[in-house]
């Protein structure tokens, strides 16, 4: 068979379906919440819980059109996730990694144990007691929900970077005098890669169920108080009348958590199987 014929013959790698459905499930809940602000319609109010040809979804609580309402209140929810699940690891991964390669034993307890106390808070009274204290700020709600996600992840990265701190490829490493940088971003990093994205998409369901915890019970990272969680709190008692305005930002919402978590799995299935392929070759 000629070169060409053969080339006809390579099979290119198919898409997982899973990855396909997670892209899906999480492009929309996405789309409305970047681009949602820069739609947005007339943000006149009318009357409370009324439906007819000028709002399309039905009005909220407050008179205001419910459609407008969920195109403005997805970005700060988002956001406060996004950036809580990016501090998280930027703490998690050096933190665990330092303990896992840490020589002495002290050191290990030393940075572990103190995580065992945050641990025991309740997350949910912490949460609100401190960004009741320092106001409902994007930047304080997106850092206290990283720091309650943070013992957790800095658990499973120790427990992840354990077995390849002390693998004879490390080994090598340490001989032949490599930075620290090499040995444990370069090397160790690339290890934890199928584990974090793995978890990447857990962490992120965990920052939406806590930042949407709080904006349900009254701490909302959105000045004007028009997040998808709390959408649903004020308009649950019209739930018979117009029931778009509860419906449709709790479906964005468990909608934007499914995709995440199936895009993330994909890829760390993808990571794992990459990661395989190298240590046969």
């Amino acid at each position: 068979m000629s070169a060409p014929d053969r080339s006809q013959h390579v099979r290119r790698p198919k898409i997982p379906a899973r990855m396909l459905v997670g892209v899906g499930l999480t492009a929309v809940p996405l789309a409305v919440a970047v681009l949602g602000p820069l739609i947005a319609g007339d943000t006149s109010r009318g009357p409370a819980f009324t439906q007819g040809e000028k709002w399309l979804l039905g009005t909220d609580s407050e008179g205001r059109d419910v459609l407008t309402q969920v195109l403005l209140g997805g970005r700060s929810l988002v956001m406060v996730a996004a950036a809580a699940v990016v501090l998280t690891y930027l703490l998690a991964v050096p933190w665990g990694v330092a303990a896992a390669t840490a020589r002495r034993r002290i050191v290990d307890e030393m940075l572990m144990r103190p995580l065992d106390l945050l641990l025991s808070l309740p997350s949910m009274m912490l949460l609100l007691l401190i960004v009741a204290i320092t106001d409902a700020d994007q930047v304080v709600l997106a850092a206290v929900v990283a720091v309650l996600l943070f013992p957790d992840a800095a658990r499973l990265v120790r427990a992840s970077a354990l077995h390849g701190a002390h693998t004879p490829a490390m080994e090598a490493l340490i001989l032949q005098r490599e930075t620290w940088w090499r040995r444990h971003l370069g090397y160790l990093g690339r290890s934890l890669l199928p584990v974090l994205a793995a978890d990447a998409g857990l962490r992120f369901v965990g920052a939406i169920y806590l930042v949407a915890s709080a904006s349900f019970l009254g701490v909302s990272a959105d000045s004007a108080g028009t997040d998808w969680a709390v959408m649903i709190d004020r308009n649950r008692a019209g739930l018979t009348l117009v029931p778009w305005g509860v419906i449709v930002p709790a479906v964005l919402i468990i909608t934007l958590a499914m995709g995440v978590n199936l895009l993330f799995d994909s890829g760390a299935r993808a990571a794992a199987r990459e990661l395989l392929t190298r240590k046969q070759h």
